[in-house]
């Protein structure tokens, strides 16, 4: 057996560095590090609870909108606040504009151009994958005006991104009026005609409709879609056999998400082997059995969560703690919310082959086709003249916990409000459940899982197979440790 150190990974956000145990050309363990700490479940306590509005998004340029959300859905459950219709709706077209750039993002500028790079040089597909070359491929000189023209919804609804103040815990702080529900409708059919004519070759109503791994393949085998983008992935993931690759734990989570009058458009739960049974939030604990943190007397539920830096904590190998669900690994991200809501493409490409590689990437263009007409429903539900922000006293005490989903899963902020200030406020991130290190049952985390099984070719330093398999899970990692 032999140890081979991959990092720092290009095209992942933040550091990443995963030491791997290899033997007759495969990883047989994997110990994910996320090697900076931040801190800022340090920074906020003491500071007024409003004050998470302002530290919150800033943990993250990519995620900030969730972040932001986050923080403002934990103070609502403390002031008693429930936001209007209107600001639900543009709580979660700000929401929703954020994931959708993030999917398309990942597709574009962090997955696809693995495809072209030299190790595929000798398969027949290869001349088809420098479309998708990183800096300045065709397919990226498409997308990124796209993206750019479709994040002006940012600018319209939510001031700037990223780290807007827009997002109140009672709803939103920009008014929407007839004039700007025009504008906000045109910027998303531009956006939908460069997602039907050059992502998927067809509506999106049509793949987000798509019932079976049966019905994918045949409708990646007609003419638009075949010449497709979604359809050259999916051409060079079955070339590769990327539905082989990244088998991750069998249990799913989503908080839920887009939540109008109480009803979330995803669902919220737990999914493994084809149930969905409720979440029981309590049930999430964070071990820091190989954190650089203190212990604290073993794993904690987060509202009583301690983040104190321990440089010298035996047997620890990464800043990032291990958040269970009792006590089991889970996996969160766009996959976990399309298995838990039901989407029956989604479900079935698990039942086949359980989560791997290629069904996280489908899964985040379910969502994008989902998504996208989403958002324009709710550009035309919103009421002008209406409130769009109610108002609250902060208490002195309070606990309360912001769970939303951000575009790579699950994300949690639990606070604790004292005499007025707050007293503590610890996070878990998507990328903190999937990239977490192993807990104080020996249990891998969801990435470590994945990796168990990747093919290490001769003379490979940073095994492709290692590299679609990190990047299926699209890690922020600068949003992991606090």
């Amino acid at each position: 057996m032999s140890r081979l150190v991959v990092g720092p990974f290009n095209r992942v956000e933040g550091d990443l560095e995963i030491k791997l145990d290899v033997a007759d050309g495969a990883v047989t363990a994997a110990y994910v590090n996320s090697p900076l700490y931040r801190g800022f479940e340090q920074i906020l306590p003491g500071k007024a609870p409003a004050d998470a509005l302002v530290y919150a998004p800033r943990i993250c340029g990519i995620c900030s909108v969730s972040q932001s959300l986050a923080a403002a859905n934990a103070l609502a459950l403390a002031q008693g606040l429930t936001p209007p219709e209107n600001g639900a709706h543009l709580q979660n077209l700000i929401l929703a504009a954020e994931t959708v750039a993030d999917h398309l993002t990942h597709f574009y500028m962090f997955f696809m151009p693995d495809f072209a790079q030299g190790v595929y040089a000798g398969e027949p597909w290869h001349e088809q994958a420098a479309r998708f070359r990183a800096m300045g491929g065709p397919a990226q000189r498409e997308f990124i005006p796209a993206r750019a023209a479709f994040l002006h919804i940012m600018g319209l609804v939510a001031g700037h991104w990223p780290h807007t103040l827009s997002l109140q815990p009672g709803g939103a702080a920009r008014a929407i009026g007839r004039p700007e529900q025009a504008r906000l409708s045109g910027i998303v059919t531009g956006l939908r005609r460069f997602l039907e004519g050059t992502l998927f070759g067809d509506s999106l109503e049509s793949v987000a409709a798509l019932s079976n791994a049966g019905a994918l393949a045949a409708w990646a085998g007609t003419e638009a879609p075949r010449q497709s983008d979604s359809g050259r992935f999916l051409a060079f993931s079955e070339a590769l056999g990327l539905e082989a690759l990244g088998h991750g734990p069998d249990l799913f989570l989503s908080y839920g998400a887009y939540a109008q009058n109480g009803t979330p458009a995803f669902a919220r739960g737990v999914y493994r082997a084809g149930t969905v049974s409720a979440l029981d939030a309590s049930a999430i604990a964070e071990d820091h059995a190989s954190s650089w943190l203190i212990r604290a007397g073993g794993p904690r539920e987060p509202s009583r969560g301690l983040t104190v830096p321990d440089a010298d904590a035996p047997d620890a190998y990464s800043w990032c703690k291990a958040p269970r669900l009792g006590g089991a690994v889970a996996e969160t991200g766009a996959l976990a919310r399309q298995l838990v809501d039901g989407h029956p493409l989604v479900r079935d490409l698990a039942a086949s082959g359980r989560a791997n590689a290629r069904s996280r990437v489908i899964a985040r263009l379910i969502e994008v086709a989902r998504l996208v007409p989403l958002m324009e429903r709710w550009i035309w539900e919103m009421r002008p003249g209406e409130p769009f922000c109610l108002h609250a006293a902060m208490p002195d005490e309070a606990r309360a916990e912001g769970l939303v989903e951000a575009a790579r899963g699950s994300l949690g902020h639990w606070l604790e409000i004292r005499k007025g200030r707050i007293f503590n406020y610890q996070i878990v991130a998507p990328t903190t459940w999937n990239f977490s290190p192993r807990d104080g049952a020996g249990q891998p985390g969801a990435c470590e899982q994945a990796l168990v099984g990747a093919a290490v070719r001769k003379g490979e330093t940073s095994p492709i197979a290692v590299q679609h398999i990190v990047r299926s899970f699209d890690p922020c990692m600068v949003c992991t440790v606090h």
